[in-house]
């Protein structure tokens, strides 16, 4: 296989599944392709070149495919907002699968690189603003240590795009460990025959969980993997305070990833009704609903594999059930250890899920920045904030105190313990937008700044000090909105 001195290393395995998962399809060329944004500590991890790819706007922008590349746009379908519809990449296309030099095999996407045979009426474009947003929140969430899709760099295409207005277009170099979907299934399931679904997961199960290909019941141990890595991923959103903003099943990866970082936004007061989104009007995917909405994604996707489970359909569904059944006390325990961690305990007692609730309502009450509020606990800083004033924290702090007294570890290693596990910085939403508008005039040092902040966002450093700001009292309420 030919290597490029950027080190591509292509070896396109999802084109050898049955047709109708794909369709290929060359990105549309850019007028005057500009890398704006290029991740180099990514590319170094994927064995690439960043001296080589950095001079070479043309394959980033799509314009020229490298050797190797079979550029394809993906089929898939997905219940959105509860409504089920034949999807499909309507614009991104997956330029092939790079092996990487520790043997991992790592998808190569371009988002906005033109229309496909899935656009539905849409340009198959992307604006300036978007792409930024999902550099910066995917490169934060991988900070923070929460599985996610990458991005290895932003193009701008010197084409305007048409939204509400005339925006600047650019196309997102998006690296996955793949981007099978929950909806990918579900097109097999209704589209495809049981053929068509046995060879999806056949080759989810390779490419994923290869361990279990020779089990008793393969697909039973598939659907389980894939329960325990969701309830693992929305754990961990849960307890950093994010927003997805449309978990539809088109976008709920089988590998565990987060993926699209559309309407998704972190929380500054909490509150568990909280919603970012302009089109989640009634609060679907609001942030207390996630682990909810997680759970109903997946008994989709087992949906789809009933015809695998058993031949016989009733036996089926009670193999399905029985495996759904497991995430919600999965997803419970992940959280609640994780909230452990964030209170610097390391066993468990009891009575541990009521502290860390009365603590929440106290937060809630006192309209309490979520991220800062755990801060605080860990630096011993209260100031004067209402809630760290008032008669209740008192006496929770006592029990607090208590509990943490009855452990055999040091002060020092709970304090550690909880510095580990509560980020001094996130991704705050009018820090984005401020990046955004300063690259919207061609200044990108804002951007670059906040990506060096949240790239180790638990190192309680003097730099962060600036980023941990609250937002102006008159950004209240933040949307968000899907760009496309």
């Amino acid at each position: 296989m030919k290597k490029l001195t950027s080190g591509w290393n292509f070896d396109n395995s999802y084109m050898r599944l049955p047709s109708l998962f794909f369709a290929s399809q060359k990105p549309a060329p850019a007028s005057s392709p500009e890398i704006v944004l290029f991740n180099e500590k990514l590319a170094a991890s994927l064995g690439l070149s960043a001296d080589t790819l950095k001079k070479d706007g043309d394959v980033l922008a799509g314009n020229r495919i490298p050797d190797g590349a079979e550029p394809l746009a993906q089929a898939y379908a997905g219940h959105q907002f509860g409504h089920f519809t034949m999807l499909g990449d309507g614009r991104a296309i997956l330029i092939g699968e790079h092996l990487t030099p520790d043997e991992r095999r790592i998808d190569i996407q371009l988002k906005g690189g033109g229309r496909t045979k899935f656009s539905r009426g849409g340009d198959g474009r992307a604006a300036l603003g978007p792409m930024l947003r999902e550099y910066i929140i995917s490169e934060a969430m991988h900070g923070l240590g929460i599985p996610t899709t990458r991005t290895l760099a932003v193009v701008t295409t010197g084409d305007p795009v048409i939204r509400e207005s005339f925006l600047p277009g650019a196309v997102l170099t998006r690296i996955a460990s793949s981007h099978i979907r929950v909806g990918t299934f579900q097109y097999a399931a209704n589209w495809g025959s049981i053929e068509d679904l046995k060879a999806l997961a056949d080759y989810a199960i390779k490419r994923h969980d290869p361990e279990i290909d020779e089990s008793e019941n393969a697909y039973l141990s598939f659907l389980k993997k894939v329960i325990d890595r969701q309830a693992d991923l929305i754990a961990k959103w849960q307890l950093a305070g994010f927003i997805h903003g449309v978990m539809n099943t088109d976008n709920m990866t089988i590998s565990g990833e987060t993926i699209d970082y559309g309407p998704c936004a972190f929380m500054d007061t909490y509150d568990p009704e909280t919603v970012f989104s302009s089109i989640d009007v009634n609060g679907r995917y609001a942030y207390g609903n996630q682990p909810y909405i997680g759970g109903w994604n997946l008994a989709r996707l087992a949906e789809s594999l009933l015809p695998l489970l058993h031949e016989d359909e009733e036996k089926a569904v009670e193999i399905a059930q029985d495996a759904l059944s497991a995430y919600s006390d999965l997803y419970k325990q992940n959280w609640l250890n994780g909230m452990r961690a964030k209170l610097g305990l390391f066993h468990q007692e009891e009575e541990d899920g009521s502290l860390v609730q009365e603590w929440l309502k106290m937060m809630q009450k006192h309209r309490a920045d979520y991220t800062n509020s755990f801060r605080s606990l860990t630096t011993g800083s209260y100031g004067e904030s209402a809630l760290f004033q008032s008669e209740e924290f008192g006496k929770w702090n006592r029990l607090w105190e208590e509990r943490l007294g009855r452990q055999t570890q040091s002060k020092e290693d709970s304090l550690q313990l909880m510095k580990n596990s509560n980020p001094a910085v996130i991704a705050r939403n009018h820090r984005v937008e401020e990046a955004i508008a300063a690259a919207a005039d061609g200044d990108y040092s804002v951007t670059e700044k906040l990506l060096r902040v949240l790239e180790n966002p638990y190192a309680y450093s003097p730099e962060q000090e600036e980023y941990c700001k609250l937002p102006p009292s008159g950004d209240q309420p933040y949307k968000t909105y899907c760009g496309t």
